[in-house]
């Protein structure tokens, strides 16, 4: 049986480590990605006020056009503090993410073959493109309607009835933002995942095409954990994950390997 001869894609250029260098390596990445993440925070700490007041804008837009006060109270003496660490947090996870996936990048790319590297470079620019552009949909279109909504519950309490007033904690909102924020932009690297798999094979779109009812069902539950616990939040985002799974769908059968027609005779 003759060996298949090896082509310049199926070559690794670069030489073999030993694992005390690999973990030097390791350690290098990890150091690169500790101080851009840490020179983030520092940097974020400093604009916290700004990016609190951009992160409430949308329910201060809310509250105004109802004629209402925009604010937001705290009623622990260490909770604005805190506030402000997570916002920093979250923001420089954000302005940090790209230089973090560099680093992966660097330390994974090595070790494969340059057909690998080819197949994977284009989902890691697409990775936070498309995760940066999750948490706008969730900022600028979920937000204002979502707020909308929740605060058309509140009542004037005229004629003896018992007022409904919205005092929102300045930590709560931030927490459903962030995690909102986050859902969103995680939700959108479904079509990159999928996409990946079936380029390597892993997945197909028969497959897909098959368990569909059951990827339904799971939408729903992952959107049931993800979203807040009201119904129009979970069903917004269990129908932006369905979406996401026909584009990933149809992403598949584009990407995946194709199979010889002599195969589907033998």
């Amino acid at each position: 049986m003759e060996t298949p001869a090896v082509g310049p894609d199926d070559e690794i250029n670069d030489r073999e480590m030993p694992l005390m260098e690999h973990l030097s390596e390791l350690r290098k990445r990890l150091m690169w990605s500790g101080i851009t993440f840490i020179v983030a925070f520092i940097v974020c700490y400093h604009f916290a006020a700004r990016i609190y007041e951009f992160l409430a804008a949308p329910l201060a837009h809310a509250l105004e056009a109802r004629g209402e006060k925009p604010e937001l109270i705290y009623t622990a003496l260490f909770e604005a503090f805190f506030t402000y660490v997570k916002v920093s947090v979250f923001a420089a996870a954000f302005i940090s993410f790209p230089m973090i996936a560099g680093q992966l990048w660097l330390f994974v790319a090595p070790g494969l073959y340059k057909r690998e590297k080819r197949a994977m470079l284009p989902f890691l620019i697409v990775t936070p493109i498309l995760f940066f552009m999750g948490g706008a949909l969730a900022y600028y279109v979920f937000f204002p309607v979502a707020w909308k909504f929740f605060l058309s519950f509140q009542t004037s309490g005229g004629n003896g009835d018992v007022q409904i007033a919205l005092l929102a904690k300045v930590s709560d909102y931030l927490n459903v933002v962030m995690k909102l924020i986050f859902a969103f932009g995680l939700s959108f690297e479904l079509p990159v995942l999928l996409t990946l798999l079936g380029r390597v094979g892993i997945v197909n779109s028969a497959a897909l095409k098959k368990y569909r009812r059951y990827a339904y069902v799971g939408c729903f539950i992952v959107a049931a954990i993800m979203a807040p616990p009201d119904v129009p939040s979970q069903c917004l985002m269990a129908g932006l994950l369905i979406f996401l799974f026909e584009i990933s769908l149809f992403a598949v059968k584009m990407v995946e390997p194709k199979v010889p027609l002599e195969a589907d005779h033998a």
